[in-house]
């Protein structure tokens, strides 16, 4: 069948030979990026340590994400060893039950409510391992019955039926929530807003009220956690935070992109393309150790490297018709290398099972779309859905 071209998002550079920024270099070319990310003389630029006790400092300097290449193996082991005990069939299941039964809270029937308006839902307890209900009730209702108030229907929408934001009910809460419950954490409703609290100010150059926040989240997520070391701990916490920006990333363009594919399309290649297309993280940062040689071109020591997966993965020498939709295919978004993201499966199984109930259920509204800004990520502010 004829797949949908997809525009690069605004700010995606060609694919070339490297070329010197305003911070180094900038490499687009798929080998190149491949070339970078699996060279040890390449590595990422490393956090300072920070003080002790729970802050974000100390976070950032903890994480296997910001280790210099000497503490970077056994910090990835933590967050190796904690996934393993995470099975991604299940990950998917729980995400696939507690998106439905939120879904099925948007399509009870309407009040005499704003026609006009999306629905919105408060914060809700979603179904986790070991809970068989929304409400805790035991009886599988739906999550109405903890004060959450049905959805407006919108025009020309069957009766019962509701708009939604997919990144407010879903995208944003449902993969840290299971993960969380997953990892052992003692509340896990709570801690997927204090989780997007550090992932608002994880990387450099948050505003000092963000940092702040993040400072009070990470807090309050050592406290949820289970008794750990305190790298342990981190590391930990670090899974939930590179999980919660990306991942929800992922689920609202699968859905902007993947609604109106074919039901028989596996959503598992729609992701997979979605990744190569509109990758949620668009850069990451690496820093030469020595001088060498990279697409024919020179680079010297100590050179900042900025790795462009958006312009990467739409390089024509890696993919035939660069920007054409076409389930399947792969990408570099996850990294490559030593570095490459520890859980990809996991990651991947709860966007999956968030996907595969909004297309089952839903149905896209048409509705303009914008993009959180950020200098490497890109997640959608609000992606409405209509749901049947």
């Amino acid at each position: 069948m004829s797949w949908s071209i997809i525009a690069p998002a605004p700010g995606t550079p060609p694919c070339g030979p490297p070329t010197p920024g305003t911070d180094g270099w900038i490499v687009t070319r798929h080998v190149d990026v491949l070339a970078v990310l699996t060279d040890p003389r390449c590595v990422v630029p490393a956090a300072a340590p920070g003080p002790a006790g729970g802050t974000l400092a100390w976070l950032r300097g903890a994480v296997s994400r910001f280790s210099p290449p000497e503490q970077h193996p056994a910090r990835r082991a933590v967050g190796v060893a904690a996934l393993a005990d995470l099975d991604p069939d299940e990950l998917r299941t729980t995400a696939a039950r507690a998106t439905a039964a939120l879904l099925d809270v948007v399509a009870a029937p309407a009040g005499p409510a704003d026609a006009a308006a999306p629905a919105t839902v408060p914060p809700h307890p979603a179904i986790l391992p070991g809970r068989a209900d929304v409400d805790g009730s035991g009886a599988g209702a739906p999550a109405a019955r903890a004060g959450m108030p049905p959805a407006a229907g919108g025009p020309g929408d069957d009766p019962g039926a509701g708009r939604v934001d997919v990144m407010a009910l879903l995208a944003r809460r449902v993969p840290v929530e299971v993960l969380a419950a997953g990892l052992g954490l003692a509340d896990p409703v709570a801690a997927a807003p204090a989780v997007a609290a550090v992932a608002a100010a994880y990387h450099p150059g948050a505003d000092p009220a963000a940092v702040a926040a993040a400072d009070r989240a990470v807090a309050a997520l050592l406290a949820l956690s289970p008794p750990a070391p305190p790298e342990v701990a981190a590391n930990r916490i670090g899974l939930l935070v590179q999980a919660c920006d990306a991942t929800a990333g992922l689920i609202g363009a699968a859905v902007r992109w993947g609604l109106a594919a074919p039901a028989a399309v596996p959503t598992a290649d729609l992701l997979a393309e979605v990744l190569r297309l509109a990758p949620p993280v668009r850069a990451t940062r690496r820093v030469t150790t020595v001088a060498l040689r990279l697409g024919g071109r020179t680079i010297g020591p100590d050179t900042p490297l900025l790795l462009r997966f958006d312009a990467a993965n739409r390089d024509p020498a890696a993919h035939p018709e660069p920007d054409r939709f076409r389930p399947g295919r792969g990408s570099l978004t996850f990294g490559a290398g030593p570095r490459g993201c520890p859980g990809e499966r996991h990651a991947l199984a709860l966007a999956e099972g968030v996907v595969g109930e909004v297309r089952r259920r839903c149905a896209a509204t048409g509705g303009p779309v914008t993009h959180e800004p950020h200098p490497t990520l890109h997640v959608p502010t609000q992606i409405e859905v209509s749901v049947r």
